[in-house]
This record gives C-alpha cells, sequence and structure tokens, in this order.
C-alpha cells in the first residue's frame, strides 16, 4: 500500500487508537483493585481523622479494623436497617427526603476506653462538592471531633475547611441542649446565631463554603436526631 495515500494515513490512524485504547483499558482493569484499595484507605483515614487518630499510609486499614469496633446503618427514627454503612453512598443519600435515607454511623472504641459515634456529611461549596465527618460521644450530644475535605474549594480561603483550625471548633460543642437538639451553626466571626445553638467562626474569605458547611451539618446531622437522642437518654 501506498504510504503516502490517504487510506493508508487513515489505516494507520485507527490501528493506532485501537491499540492505544486498547492499552489504556487493559492498564485501567489491571490497576481498578488497586485503585478501590487506595479510595477505600482514604475513607478510612477521614473517618479516623474525626477521633483525632492519624495512623500512617501503611497502617490505615489495621488501625481502622482496631478502633472501628462496628458500623451499622439507621433510619430517621434511628432504627438498625439493612446496609453496609461503609458502602452507602452519601452523597446521593442526602439529597433524598430524611425519612428515605440510609444514615450510616460508625461505632469507634478510644485507647482509652471511651465510644465516640461517627457520622458522615456531604454538601456543596464554592466551586464543588465538600464532605466529612463528625464524632460524638456516647451521650449523644456532645461533639468530640470532626474532619472536613473539599474537592476545589479556593486556597486560602474555602480550602481553609479542612484545616484543624476550623475542624477543632467543632470539639466540646453541643448537639442536644435542654432535650433539643440543635446542629451546631457556622458563622461569620463575630457574629452570633439567632437561636440558641452552639456555633463555630466561618472561614474569613471564605463565606460561602462556610455557608455550604454549615447547611451540610444541618442537612445530614439533623436526620440523625432520633438516635442521638436515644444515645442521650
Amino acid at each position: 500500500m501506498n504510504k503516502q495515500s490517504n487510506a493508508y494515513t487513515i489505516i494507520y490512524i485507527i490501528v493506532l487508537v485501537v491499540v492505544v485504547g486498547a492499552a489504556l483499558a487493559f492498564t485501567s482493569i489491571s490497576l481498578k483493585d488497586r485503585q478501590n484499595a487506595n479510595a477505600d484507605a482514604d475513607k478510612m483515614r477521614q473517618i479516623l481523622a474525626s477521633v483525632n487518630v492519624s495512623p500512617q499510609a501503611g497502617q490505615i486499614q489495621e488501625e481502622y479494623a482496631r478502633i472501628i469496633v462496628d458500623s451499622y446503618v439507621v433510619d430517621q427514627n434511628g432504627k438498625k436497617v439493612e446496609g453496609d454503612a461503609f458502602t452507602v453512598n452519601v452523597a446521593a443519600q442526602s439529597k433524598l427526603p430524611a425519612s428515605e435515607r440510609l444514615l450510616p454511623v460508625y461505632e469507634c472504641r478510644l485507647d482509652d476506653g471511651a465510644t465516640k459515634y461517627i457520622l458522615p456529611m456531604y454538601g456543596a461549596g464554592l466551586w464543588g462538592p465538600i464532605w466529612g465527618y463528625i464524632s460524638v460521644d456516647s451521650n449523644g450530644s456532645d461533639v468530640y471531633g470532626a474532619y472536613f475535605a473539599h474537592q476545589g474549594e479556593t486556597p486560602g480561603l474555602g480550602a481553609e475547611i479542612e484545616k484543624p483550625a476550623f475542624s477543632g471548633q467543632f470539639a466540646g460543642k453541643k448537639l442536644i441542649k435542654d432535650g433539643t437538639f440543635l446542629p451546631v451553626a457556622v458563622v461569620k466571626a463575630g457574629q452570633h446565631p439567632q437561636g440558641d445553638e452552639d456555633y463555630v467562626d466561618g472561614i474569613s474569605g471564605g463565606t460561602i463554603t462556610s455557608k455550604g458547611v454549615g447547611a451540610m451539618i444541618d442537612n445530614c446531622i439533623a436526620p440523625y436526631d432520633a438516635f442521638l437522642r436515644n444515645l442521650n437518654k
């Protein structure tokens, strides 16, 4: 075949695309298990971060298995239902009415014997999704710790939600006051919420992201009201 002809060029391009495509598909399939394992390990790391546990990279799964003593799914009434907490799509569940949601719970036992309950969250920031975990004491009211992450918030502004300076404010805040469930509010520094709920200062210059965190907590933690009240009793 004439290598200078249009037909040769078209056939060459088709063969090249097929070969490269096949190689990429094979590589993707070969690495899928490893990619899934890495994603699971990162999720475990984030869950542990909400109780201030930060294992080294090679010890995440071992530490998770040691500290997370149980995980299950509850409904809006605080009753256990069928489901695997780790595989529940929190992003999808956060868009459903509270009465229809599957609510994952991770039960944690720290080295001092204290039990904590870790609840996942998912919401929207300025430029993309935000998510996180809040851990609660065994009384169902006091926040023990929190972890937040984002996909594309602005460095130095909204991205500051992932820093301990922000998440550390949640420790010691209360979700239940005088028998009433009140999600922790995120407000502009120097301001106070209109109600009696506990609050933290938002990120300076990251107003929309801060509001997104507040809305995420309200939307994702409020459905755990009955579950937390049962713990509180």
